[in-house]
């Protein structure tokens, strides 16, 4: 093989493989790839929020069961030392 036909034959197979790397959003148009970003940054902030929500709803929980236990939980919880008073 010459030097040519192999210069050929090398430049051929990196045109195959840069095509086979043309990303998604190479293919897209511009406005798809924007709303899609958009969404997926309106998906990530409900995402948080949610989180959040569910943070706080736990807390909330603990805080209710925490005012509704019995005087019994209360001491087997924290114990009793009648040597203190």
């Amino acid at each position: 093989m010459s030097k040519k036909q192999r210069k050929a034959s090398s430049n051929q197979k990196n045109n195959t493989v840069d095509n086979s790397t043309t990303s998604l959003s190479d293919l897209m148009s511009d406005d798809t790839l924007a709303k899609l970003k958009g969404m997926k940054q309106e998906m990530k902030v409900k995402e948080e929020i949610k989180l959040e929500q569910e943070k706080e709803k736990r807390v909330q929980e603990r805080k209710e069961r925490e005012k509704n236990k019995s005087f019994e939980e209360l001491l087997e919880e924290y114990g009793y030392d009648g040597t203190k008073y």
